[in-house]
Order: structure tokens, then C-alpha cells, then sequence
């Protein structure tokens, strides 16, 4: 049987749906019942209702561990796939005890239950810093503490420490680093935020760019890598490197509404973050822009996924094209 974690977010759901169609035994654990409701939405989405029945689900967090005793009782395989993400700073305790401290408990049971097998989901955001000479982040990119980061990278990447030392003590996993995951549904939470603020007629766009994946080419991945002989590796997803402003023009054109025509200088980024901390502090509201996140919005970087397409010989889906099909959902 296969347990998945963080089976009510936008790829633990998309998930479900792969492996129950592959014919697999799937339990998914979930926190709160209401977010359930997500999960069984998407499957309508897809016309696919009949499957989701097939889901044994049981209620659980990770990071409350006697709940993860009885979710990984009669498990052979394991999806990671659950996390906080936040780019709030006030957020930074809760997000590490989740994202670090939750793997760490997922990797502890993985052991003691002798699990065949477990595949996480991290982030690009984990991966390293380039150096003066370098052009491309892949997955042996050191990572550079001395460089600004925001928490959630930090989190991923002390949640893939604890990956890597679950394998040094005998456990068999792979980790996959996913760049921005576009998909439909779950327009509260991740990227599904960024494409509903873009339908709803976003007027701003920068010239940074970043790494893009659909989350169909994110959950096969993850089943085939899970299914082969690959152990103790971890793998950049990403289909291309694309400009914002043109995944947000490719967005308002499957939406069919006016283009993006506010250009956000690194200056006026530079400026809207401060006025974010400003109010956040004085109104204590949450915070929608931190430093990390406001410089991420105009670096130009480019990520390669060359070792995925060589060890699977996997084609990725042309992220325009993948947004223009779920717009028809």
C-alpha cells in the first residue's frame, strides 16, 4: 500500500488521482476533514468522481506523531508531498517545525517501518547558488548560507537534510525539486494564487524569470521514479525557463483579457516590500512580500533538467500550452 502526505494540496490531490488510476493502494492523510473536500473537487474536475472513493484516508498531522503510527501501518511506499509554504516572515517558526521537523518525524517512521521506498517533494527553491562563473543551477549547485534566503527555501532545504540522513541510515529515497507548479484547482494556496490574481486582471508583470512544471508532468515523475530502480537522488523538475511577463500573457490570453501593462522595476519591488513590512508591523496584518520573494520576482534564473530527461528519457509538457488546456477545465 501507498501512503501519501499532503493529499489535500494542489500535487498530494493530483497524486491520488495517478496512482488510483495506475491501480494502486492509496491512504492519504489529512488534518482537517474540511480539506477533504478539495481533493474530491479536483476529481470531479477531471470527471474521474467514481475514483476518488478508492482513498482511504486517515486523519493525522505530521508532526504529531503518535497519529503517524497508525498511517503507516501495512505501507511499503511513501509520497512526502506535504509542507507549508509561506513567504510570510512571521511565519518562520511554524514553517520550519512543519517543513523540517515534519519530514524529519516522516523520515524517522519511514525507518522503523522499514518503507521500501520514499519519494519527497521539495523545491527549486532548496537547490544551490551560483557562483560568479556559473550560468545554470542543477542539482549539484552548492548551496551558499552566506547568500540571502527566504524561510520556506531554508525550510526545504533542512527538510532535505533530514532526507539525506534518513539514506545514510538505510533508507532508499529520491527527491524531486519542482520549480513553480502550474495546475488547476487550489486557487487558495501556491501558485494557484498567482494564476487566479492573473485571471482576475493582474495589471503588473517583471522581466525575471523562473523555472515552470505542470504538476501532470510533476506526479508522473514522481510514480516512475518511485517505480525504478533509481535510489539517493534528487532531480530538478522543470519543463522551461519562462519571463513572467510571458507566462502572465500566456495566462491573460488562455483567460482572454487584457494583457499585463505595468512594468515593476527592481526599484519599485525594492520599494513595495519595505512598505509591506511597514504596514504588516504596524496593522499587524500578514505579510504578502518579504525581501527573498520580492528579489526572486526579478532574477533571471535558469534551471536545468537534464539529469530527470536522461535518467527517464522524460519529455515535459510545453508549459504555454499546458496553461491554455487547463483553462478549459
Amino acid at each position: 500500500m501507498v501512503l501519501v502526505t499532503g493529499g489535500t494540496g494542489l500535487v498530494g490531490a493530483h497524486l491520488l488521482l495517478h496512482l488510483i488510476e495506475n491501480e494502486e493502494s492509496v491512504r492519504a492523510i489529512y488534518r482537517d476533514a474540511k480539506t477533504i473536500k478539495k481533493t474530491k473537487t479536483l476529481f470531479y474536475l477531471y470527471k474521474k468522481e467514481n475514483l476518488f472513493e478508492k482513498i482511504e484516508w486517515i486523519k493525522a498531522d505530521i508532526i504529531d506523531v503518535p497519529s503517524l503510527e497508525i498511517a503507516f501501518e501495512n505501507i511499503d511506499y511513501v509520497y512526502h508531498c506535504a509542507a507549508l509554504i509561506s513567504f510570510d516572515p512571521n511565519d518562520e517558526n511554524l514553517i520550519r517545525k512543519i517543513n523540517i521537523e515534519g519530514t524529519a518525524n516522516i523520515v524517522n517512521f519511514c525507518i522503523a517501518k522499514s518503507i521500501k521506498k520514499l519519494c519527497f517533494v521539495s523545491s527549486t527553491a532548496a537547490l544551490g547558488d551560483l557562483k560568479e562563473n556559473e550560468k545554470v543551477i542543477t542539482e549539484e549547485t552548492e548551496w551558499n548560507p552566506e547568500k540571502p534566503h527566504s524561510d520556506y527555501a531554508i525550510s526545504k532545504y533542512g527538510a532535505e537534510m533530514e532526507i539525506w540522513r534518513g539514506q545514510q541510515e538505510g533508507l532508499n529515497a529520491v527527491i524531486v525539486n519542482p520549480g513553480v507548479i502550474i495546475g488547476p484547482g487550489f486557487q487558495d494556496q501556491g501558485s494557484g494564487k498567482l494564476l487566479k490574481n492573473i485571471q482576475n486582471g493582474l495589471p503588473f508583470y517583471t522581466n525575471g524569470s523562473m523555472g515552470f512544471v505542470s504538476v501532470t508532468d510533476v506526479v508522473k515523475i514522481m510514480f516512475e521514479l518511485i517505480k525504478s530502480e533509481t535510489k539517493n537522488e534528487r532531480f530538478t523538475l522543470i519543463a522551461q525557463n519562462v519571463v513572467f511577463r510571458d507566462f502572465f500573457e500566456s495566462v491573460a490570453k488562455a483567460a482572454k483579457i487584457k494583457k499585463h501593462s505595468i512594468y515593476l522595476s527592481p526599484l519599485m519591488i525594492g520599494i513595495l516590500w519595505r512598505i509591506d513590512w511597514v504596514s504588516s508591523t504596524i496593522f499587524r496584518k500578514k505579510r504578502y512580500l518579504d525581501r527573498a520573494t520580492a528579489k526572486a520576482s526579478y532574477s533571471k534564473n535558469l534551471y536545468s533538467n537534464e539529469k530527470i530527461k536522461n535518467t527517464l528519457g522524460f519529455k515535459f509538457l510545453d508549459v504555454h500550452d499546458y496553461v491554455k488546456e487547463i483553462s478549459s477545465l
